[in-house]
């Protein structure tokens, strides 16, 4: 099977077009001033791209894997499987130094470290798009790799650790709340109960006044009647000596 016609091939110049934009887009990142809007910006794109390219990477590495059970059915033989290993490996650690170098940038701030952290080859496939363009890939071991893999990883590590020591310390502060508001309820438990305990002792003065006040209502009753009677006595002795002896 011709280049032209190998999937591997045509997925393979996708990718690396995505990968040589994406270093287009991480020098112009460099050249942008730290912590202004335009590197926010382009630090999310970046990081985006990164993700979405690392994500091509690893459906090729599966394709290589799957060739590889039976080279033969798919026409291509050791050689041209660890070339392919090889590049993926190499476009792998391309997006990873970009990602790291991002990362870290946006982590602890400073231009100096975007240097120091990324020594970029040039793409050969970029010199295939510009014959006047020289220098290729430089050689790339594992241990850079997964060194760089090793960094994002703490970096990574280190910011879960920070979130989490925030998430620890908020329980802290809703434990300590809630503590208060059971203290509080608890306290105006015990007003209730004993605002509940003066209420019924209240009541019941207040059954005992209303009894008296019934009693000598009664009283004053029956005496208001006698008096009345007695008045009524006398009336009618003064009446009649005023009519018969006058």
């Amino acid at each position: 099977m011709s280049s032209a016609q190998d999937p591997f091939y045509i997925v393979k110049d996708e990718i690396q077009d995505s990968i040589d934009s994406l270093q287009g887009s991480f020098h112009e990142w460099e050249r942008v001033p730290v912590g202004s809007g335009e590197q926010s910006r382009l630090t999310k794109e970046l990081l985006s791209n990164c993700e979405s390219i690392e994500w091509q990477v690893d459906e090729l590495e599966k394709a290589i894997s799957v060739a590889a059970r039976d080279p033969s059915l798919y026409g291509i033989n050791q050689a041209e499987l660890e070339k392919r290993r090889k590049w993926t490996t190499t476009a792998r650690i391309q997006v990873g130094n970009i990602k790291k170098a991002v990362t870290v940038s946006s982590n602890f701030g400073g231009s100096g470290m975007r240097q120091e952290l990324m020594r970029m080859p040039k793409s050969h496939h970029q010199q295939d798009k510009v014959g006047t363009r020289t220098g290729s890939y430089a050689a790339v071991d594992n241990d850079d790799f997964i060194s760089s893999e090793s960094d994002t990883q703490m970096l990574l590590i280190r910011q879960q650790d920070e979130e989490l020591d925030e998430l620890s310390a908020s329980v802290e502060r809703i434990g300590s709340v809630g503590l208060t508001i059971h203290d509080e309820l608890l306290s105006q438990e015990k007003i209730i109960e004993d605002l509940g305990s003066e209420m019924e002792s209240t009541s019941n003065r207040l059954d005992f006044v209303q009894k008296k006040v019934g009693m000598v209502m009664k009283k004053a009753s029956a005496k208001g009647q006698m008096m009345m009677i007695l008045f009524l006595i006398v009336l009618f002795i003064i009446l009649f000596v005023l009519v018969f002896f006058t």
